[in-house]
């Protein structure tokens, strides 16, 4: 008696197939966040130019037949050739090698001093916004009275004690470096300790540092990635500065600022010699900019597919 009547001629359900009933969407951040960075041209340019820049920086100097301190004294200044597709400088000494060699120098204080940046300041960071009161005000006027301290007294005073070189360098970036991490990190968990799934988890029992680290700084990764995104030129562009000023890597390691700092006097009669150092750093510092850029609307919500 309950059978189901059979369909009428000519009626849509003898016409149409039946329908498959399809899960819901799940809406994936990751996914979508990776989708409108693709969908931002500057983006992926600085995205493919930092993977070639990064590329070029392990293999150039094993593509060239000459090492970074190999000198040529009887081909001193030669133009860019087949020979040396960089030219050469005062010494006779390759530029093709030395750009390669100094781009490992100068992202590697880029890169190291952004990821101690990172450890430090989204751990002081999280602390003052999860211990609140006096003691995150405290700790935040620490915050501002060392970053009130220029660097460039910072590294002549670690040039006494330890001596010039990389290491110096690293020290002094990331003695006030990560204090505009731990800035954006305590602004962005304070932000969301009020939200409902932060109440949720405290009504639950969940602990402090469980909320902290399971919830909060999970969270809050979009702002620290794009923040480390921006945060590598400027260290990149720090060392250029303090080795263009002689207070960075020594002769006869290759910098792009000692480069630069060599090829300036020689401007008017070898241009090459300057062209290529400051034309990789500044082709540097524009990519990350572009991706950090790209990086902060694809972690953008209000931009959401």
């Amino acid at each position: 008696m309950n059978e189901k009547p059979p369909p009428l001629v000519g009626s849509l359900d003898t016409i149409l197939p039946a329908r498959k009933e399809e899960p819901p969407a799940t809406y994936n951040f990751w996914k979508e966040s990776w989708a409108r960075l693709k969908s931002n041209r500057w983006a992926m340019f600085g995205l493919w130019t930092l993977s070639a820049l990064i590329f070029m920086a392990i293999v150039g100097p094993f593509i060239s037949p000459y090492t970074y301190y190999e000198t040529h004294l009887h081909l001193k200044n030669e133009p860019p050739s087949p020979q040396f597709w960089f030219g050469t400088d005062e010494l006779g000494r390759d530029l093709f090698t030395r750009v390669w060699w100094g781009a490992r120098i100068s992202l590697l204080v880029g890169i190291v001093a952004s990821l101690i940046d990172l450890v430090i300041g989204v751990f002081y960071g999280s602390l003052a916004a999860s211990i609140g009161g006096k003691g995150e005000e405290l700790m935040m006027r620490i915050a501002d009275i060392l970053y009130s301290i220029p660097y460039l007294l910072v590294v002549i005073l670690l040039m006494v004690v330890i001596g010039s070189g990389i290491t110096t360098i690293i020290i002094a970036l990331t003695m006030t470096g990560w204090i505009s991490m731990s800035r954006i990190v305590r602004g962005q968990i304070l932000q969301m300790r009020e939200l409902d799934f932060v109440k949720a988890a405290e009504s639950l029992g969940a602990s402090r540092f469980r909320i902290l680290t399971r919830h909060l700084i999970p969270n809050a990764l979009g702002s620290i990635i794009v923040t480390v995104t921006l945060t590598i030129p400027t260290a990149i562009f720090a060392e250029a500065f303090l080795s263009f000023l002689g207070l960075g890597v020594q002769a006869p390691i290759a910098s792009w600022g000692t480069m630069a700092n060599d090829g300036l006097p020689a401007l008017r009669y070898y241009p090459w010699r300057l062209f290529f150092p400051a034309g990789f750093i500044s082709l540097t510092m524009l990519s990350f900019n572009l991706l950090g850029d790209g990086l902060r609307d694809a972690f953008d919500p209000r931009l959401r597919l």
